[in-house]
């Protein structure tokens, strides 16, 4: 393991930041999108206005969103399904399954996809398996499930020795 395998492309304040533009000119045709804390709140599953708006966004824009979840199919499917969304759940990141199933699914090209989350542990790692460009995100709210503090903490060491060699990471509003 190296920590560059932890290191995102972009670092953005939110989802919600990512404008159809910035994308386009970066090549970036559809974005594969993590639920909790990335798109909506952990604890607030019927997610926000401004989730519909950017969702909205997107899809005048015509660039496609999915959403990547470790999370079983009926919570997924309960959380984005007033959205409209399509989802790959149990995606098993930070392995590339989940991406790998989304890019193959849509007929995605590896070079025109992002997969955008909160966790450097398994959104960005598992981007760097399947090829692909990440956005790391700050999470939408401070506390987390259970099973996401145990990936915090190793996720801070992780971060500090990336820190260390690189600097902190700066989050933008857009790439």
């Amino acid at each position: 393991m190296s920590i560059e395998d932890y290191i995102p492309t972009f670092a953005v304040e939110a989802v919600y930041d990512l404008r159809p533009d910035n994308l386009r000119d970066q090549g970036i045709r559809a974005v594969l999108v993590d639920l909790d804390n990335t798109l909506i709140a952990w604890n607030n599953p019927d997610g926000t206005a401004e989730l519909r708006a950017w969702l909205d966004e997107m899809t005048i824009a015509d660039i496609p969103v999915v959403v990547v979840s470790n999370n079983k199919y009926d919570r997924v499917e309960r959380a984005v399904d007033k959205f409209g969304v399509d989802f790959v759940s149990r995606a098993m990141k930070p392995f590339a399954r989940g991406i790998n199933i989304a890019i193959e699914r849509y007929g995605f090209d590896r070079n025109e996809v992002v997969m955008v989350g909160d966790q450097l542990m398994t959104d960005i790692r598992a981007a760097h398996r399947a090829g692909i460009r990440s956005i790391l995100v700050k999470p939408l709210v401070t506390s987390d499930a259970w099973n996401t503090k145990i990936n915090r903490m190793r996720e801070r060491r992780v971060l500090a020795k990336i820190e260390k060699k690189y600097g902190k990471i700066d989050y933008k509003k857009g790439i």
